[in-house]
């Protein structure tokens, strides 16, 4: 299974216009090649370098089988209307909310997991990581990852 987005740039770097410094809509992810038995797709968005913990971005999950991509700029709803489900995320929102570190800090790693699952099971909206994952426990058949470094600059006051 292959996943990818525009979001993330051939050097791994992610597009500005996907996080708190410009528009923070989700990005869109397209995928291919899911492994046969697929009933159901997850994915998680992630910034790993927060700890002890990865920050939670972005939870989405019940995405159905036929489904090959998530468009851009996915609003903050429970259940969009092809019954995909999103959950909270570590700021406490429901939905997508983009890269953000701290101004001045290193470059953040940014991880999107697309899980391709053997069974899909009927999960409530607003989620957090931990029940979503242990809800997913044993089903996993395939995940794909991309990879994006985001560093916000330090404000030039004039």
């Amino acid at each position: 299974m292959r996943l990818w987005s525009d979001a993330i740039n051939s050097r791994g770097l992610f597009d500005a216009r996907y996080t708190c410094d410009l528009d923070n809509s989700s990005p869109e992810l397209r995928w291919e090649d899911p492994p046969p038995g697929t009933a159901a797709f997850a994915l998680l968005a992630v910034d790993i370098d927060v700890h002890p913990d990865p920050f939670v971005h972005w939870l989405v999950y019940r995405i159905p089988p036929d489904l090959k991509h998530l468009p851009t700029g996915i609003p903050p709803q429970e259940q969009l209307p092809n019954g995909i489900r999103q959950g909270l995320n570590s700021f406490g929102k429901l939905g997508y909310s983009g890269p953000c570190p701290p101004r001045g800090a290193n470059a953040h790693r940014y991880t999107f997991r697309l899980m391709a699952l053997r069974e899909a099971i009927d999960l409530e909206p607003r989620l957090k990581l931990p029940a979503l994952t242990t809800r997913l426990d044993g089903l996993v058949l395939e995940a794909a990852e991309i990879h994006g470094l985001y560093q916000r600059q330090i404000e030039r006051t004039g």
